[in-house]
C-alpha cells in the first residue's frame, strides 16, 4: 500500500472523534449525563491552525467548548488566525473565566468585521468585475504580486495591530497558567519560532499572522518573521506530555474531491497544500513517537491522545468564503458552523 494511503488510514483511525470511549460504566446513562461525567475535570491542549478568515470557524469551536463544564485548556498552540484565536482565549480568559474567553473572542472577530465594513468600497470593482464574468480576484491577485508590500503600502499601515493593541492584554499572555505557543517563520532561515511566555507580545502575534505578498516582515531582535503557517501549522510538538490529550482545530484540509481549474482555485489549493505540510509532517512523527512508546511498554492511557474537529468534515468540498474575506456575515456562518462541529465533538468523544 503505497505510504500516503497508509498515512490516511492512521489519520482517520486517529484523529476521528472517540466515540468509542463512552463505553463502561456510563454506557447506560442518557447522552446528556454521559456527556457531562466524560467533561467533568477534562484537560484539553489545543493546536489552532491558521488559515485566514476560515479561523471564525476555529472561534465557533472555541465559543462551543468554552460553554462546557469542567473543561480546562492547559496549553494552546497556534499559528496565524489560530494564533490570534488562543491569544483572545488566553486574554479574555484572565478577565472573566470562560465567559471572558467567549467575549474576547467576539470582539477580535467583530473587530476583524468593522475592519471588512471600512474597506467594503476598495472591494466594488472586483465585485463589478465578478458579476460581469470578468476574472476579477485573478486580476487583483496577480497585480498585488507585481509589487512589494513595501511598495504598495510604504508606511507598512496594518488596522489588525491596532484592533490587537486594544484588545489584547499581553500581561494575561504571559502571565497567565493558560500557556500560549505562538509560531511565525524566520524569513532567513524557513524555521519555526515558538513564542511563549515573556516572549510574546503584539508584533509576534502579527509575525504570525504576517503574509508575505500583502505586509512587510515583522521584524523582533533583529530577526524578521513571516506568517507562521509556513513551518509549524499548528505546533504539536509542545503539547505532548505524558497522558496528554490533545484536539487539533484543523482549518485547511488535507485532501479535496476535485482537480480545481481556475486561476483563483489552484492558487488556493497550493496554499493549502503548503499551509498543512508541517502539519502533516508534525503529524507522522506524532504517529512514530507513540509506536515507539508502545513498543518500549507505555500503556495506552499513558500516551498521548490526539482529536480532530476539521472544517473540511463540515463543509466537504463546498467554499462557505474565502480566505480573506473581512465580511462580518462569513465570520458569523463560519462561527456557527464551529459551534455545530464542536457540538457534534463533545456528545461523540
Amino acid at each position: 500500500m503505497p505510504w500516503r494511503a497508509r498515512f490516511r488510514r492512521w489519520l482517520d483511525r486517529w484523529l476521528a472523534p472517540a466515540a468509542e470511549r463512552g463505553a463502561g460504566t456510563a454506557a447506560g446513562l442518557p447522552p446528556a449525563r454521559r456527556r457531562a461525567q466524560r467533561q467533568d475535570g477534562r484537560a484539553l491542549r489545543l493546536a489552532l491552525q491558521g488559515g485566514g478568515a476560515h479561523g471564525a470557524f476555529t472561534w465557533g469551536v472555541l465559543d462551543r467548548l468554552l460553554e462546557e463544564p469542567g473543561l480546562t485548556f492547559p496549553q494552546i498552540t497556534g499559528a496565524s488566525a489560530g494564533a490570534l484565536n488562543g491569544a483572545m482565549l488566553v486574554s479574555g480568559h484572565a478577565r472573566g473565566g470562560p465567559a471572558g474567553a467567549r467575549e474576547a473572542l467576539a470582539e477580535l472577530w467583530e473587530g476583524v468585521g468593522k475592519i471588512g465594513a471600512l474597506m467594503a468600497p476598495l472591494q466594488v470593482p472586483q465585485r463589478l468585475a465578478n458579476g460581469m464574468g470578468l476574472p476579477g480576484a485573478e486580476m487583483v491577485s496577480s497585480m498585488m504580486r507585481l509589487w512589494s508590500p513595501t511598495q504598495i503600502n510604504p508606511f507598512n499601515l496594518n488596522p489588525l495591530r491596532e484592533l490587537l493593541e486594544r484588545i489584547v492584554d499581553v500581561d494575561a499572555l504571559r502571565t497567565s497558567s493558560i500557556r500560549l505557543h505562538v509560531a511565525a517563520t524566520n524569513v532567513e532561515t524557513g524555521a519555526a519560532r515558538l513564542f511563549s511566555g515573556d516572549d510574546l507580545s503584539i508584533d509576534a502575534l502579527m509575525a504570525s499572522a504576517c503574509l508575505p505578498f500583502l505586509y512587510q516582515p515583522v521584524t523582533i531582535d533583529g530577526v524578521a518573521y513571516w506568517d507562521g503557517g509556513y513551518s509549524a501549522n499548528p505546533p504539536i510538538e509542545p503539547l505532548c506530555g505524558e497522558a496528554a490529550e490533545i484536539l487539533l482545530v484543523q482549518i485547511n484540509p488535507d485532501c479535496r474531491l476535485r482537480v480545481p481549474s481556475s486561476a483563483t482555485d489552484i492558487l488556493d489549493r497550493v496554499n493549502e497544500i503548503t499551509f498543512n505540510a508541517s502539519l502533516l509532517a508534525e503529524l507522522r512523527l506524532f504517529e512514530l513517537d507513540r509506536a515507539c512508546r508502545e513498543r518500549d511498554g507505555m500503556h495506552p492511557d499513558d500516551l498521548p491522545r490526539l482529536h480532530r474537529i476539521a472544517l473540511h468534515d463540515a463543509l466537504g468540498d463546498a467554499v462557505l468564503s474565502g480566505k480573506g474575506s473581512l465580511d462580518a456575515n462569513d465570520h458569523r456562518a463560519l462561527r456557527e458552523r464551529g459551534r455545530l462541529a464542536a457540538d457534534r465533538w463533545l456528545a461523540g468523544g
